[in-house]
């Protein structure tokens, strides 16, 4: 089909060595990683002295701005909307809040990011507001026209809160989000409810905002690992004191309030130490290093899984104990970051990793002594693979983001069903979205726009500083039936044939 063979032909961008981001912290660069395309191969360079290598030079890879050129050219083709804001700081993580307001052309909707600071201003939790454009409203010859130093007007900043340290990850709980969770360097996770929080100015030596609540249990910090239950309010976490973590905050939450929360009011007050707390209903031990990521099961709060720098992914269940239901000891030939449990088919759950892969297991073929292959390996970054996420949409389709700069979009149904046109794309990939620069340390699909996707970089390498968000939707002629889009573009076949044929 031919917007298969359009899609992946979307140019990589890749992160180059080294940086001038130092003042900032780098959370996601993990450990170095050996890249095969850093190495130079001198057996490549032509062997007749000087003359000869002067008439063909050894082919070089386009630069970072290069690539990003010619993505940008793409994006009329390639994409229904995009819109592109430039963040003064960088942003870890990008969760999509609830819908506002629906209208003719677009929807307001919450968008919930932070701010990674040098320390001159405090870091922060923010809630944007979000004006996503409907399907075939943008004009193709619009959406390619931002400038990458400005702010979208699509996005606009709601309410700040003056976070205790840097926000490292952000989860919204499922049964209302405007409840979120968030994790720092230490060991405990805050909750907070967003809409009765007050708005802060963030200057530096201003107090910090006081959480909601504090849930406790870790012996060391917990930095990532971060997960809200889909079918009660459960909350999952994991760190480096290699233990899994389960709370329960149904004990904390009211049925109404006069102020509009559900959760119970505390009392005024900045102080994090003020805020009630609450401890876990289960530590669950079975990692040998620090839990990376966590996800439940779409379809039990008991269930849940976890991985770690140890190589493992770890199925659990809370009705059997704290020790692992199954343990799969090298799951992936590195540490492992991410991982996500399949909402429509619960058998499948995706792996991310250093070794720049990403791995689909079926719970099916695993067992408690740690057997058990994935069903497929899926081969397209060339870097350490940051994030994975399911599609809401469809069962087979889920995205992976890395530290090369790219958001790959992948459908395990297409995997056997490799198209000649795009022969050098890996089987599965159908999409990949080439508009950040430096590494896409967090993505998020819309549950209320299906398709449109938010992604977050931190651009601290190649730009010294600041991150970039996108909000996209790529055209429906790539993920649609083949058939229903031939029989659409049918109908523009005469008129496109005309204007071909003149001069």
């Amino acid at each position: 089909m031919e917007s298969d063979e359009a899609a992946a032909a979307s140019p990589q961008a890749t992160t180059p060595s080294g940086g001038t981001g130092a003042s900032l912290p780098k959370k996601r660069g993990r450990k170095p990683k050996n890249k095969d395309d850093s190495q130079t191969p001198s057996s490549q360079q032509p062997s007749g002295g000087k003359m000869k290598e002067s008439g063909k030079k050894t082919p070089q890879q386009p630069s970072v701005d290069e690539k990003y050129s010619q993505w940008k050219g793409l994006v009329p083709i390639l994409y229904d909307w995009l819109a592109n804001h430039n963040l003064v700081w960088p942003s870890l993580s990008c969760r999509w809040g609830p819908q506002l307001e629906q209208a003719t052309y677009k929807n307001r909707q919450r968008l919930y990011l932070s701010e990674q600071t040098d320390g001159s201003v405090p870091n922060t939790l923010v809630i944007a507001n979000c004006e996503v454009v409907k399907p075939r409203v943008a004009a193709a010859e619009h959406i390619s026209q931002f400038n990458e130093e400005a702010r979208s007007p699509f996005v606009k900043k709601y309410k700040t809160i003056i976070h205790p340290g840097e926000v490292n990850r952000i989860r919204e709980l499922p049964q209302n989000s405007k409840i979120v969770a968030t994790h720092t360097d230490s060991p405990d996770v805050l909750i907070w409810d967003v809409e009765t929080q007050p708005n802060r100015h963030a200057v530096l030596g201003a107090a910090n905002s006081r959480p909601d609540l504090i849930l406790t249990g870790h012996q060391d910090n917990a930095e990532f690992a971060l997960a809200m239950c889909p079918t009660e309010p459960f909350v999952l976490s994991g760190g480096k004191d290699k233990s899994v973590v389960l709370w329960s905050i149904q004990d904390h939450i009211t049925t109404a309030g006069t102020s509009g929360s559900i959760l119970k009011q505390t009392g005024e007050g900045s102080d994090k130490n003020e805020s009630p707390t609450v401890g876990p209903r289960g530590v669950y031990h079975g990692h040998e290093d620090t839990v990376e990521d966590v996800a439940f099961s779409p379809t039990s709060a008991q269930e849940f899984c976890s991985v770690g720098d140890d190589s493992c992914l770890i199925l659990w269940d809370a009705r059997t104990g704290t020790n692992p239901v199954t343990k799969v000891a090298k799951a992936h030939d590195a540490d492992l970051h991410c991982v996500d449990w399949n909402p429509h088919d619960d058998n499948l759950i995706l792996t991310g990793s250093a070794d720049n892969t990403v791995r689909l297991f079926d719970r099916r073929n695993l067992t408690s002594n740690g057997i058990g292959s994935p069903i497929y390996k899926f081969e397209g970054h060339k870097a350490a693979v940051l994030c994975v996420q399911w599609s809401p949409d469809k069962s087979s389709v889920f995205g992976s983001s890395a530290e090369d700069g790219l958001l790959n979009i992948w459908d395990y149904d297409r995997v056997s069903k490799k198209s000649d046109r795009a022969a050098k794309s890996p089987a599965g990939l159908f999409f990949q979205h080439a508009g950040h620069r430096d590494k896409v340390v967090d993505f998020h699909w819309n549950l209320s726009d299906p398709w449109t996707i938010v992604s977050v970089s931190d651009d601290c390498e190649t730009t010294g500083g600041g991150g970039t968000l996108q909000i996209w939707r790529m055209s429906d002629l790539i993920y649609r039936p083949e058939e229903e889009v031939l029989t659409e573009l049918e109908k523009f076949k005469s008129h496109v044939m005309t204007c071909a044929s003149k001069p």
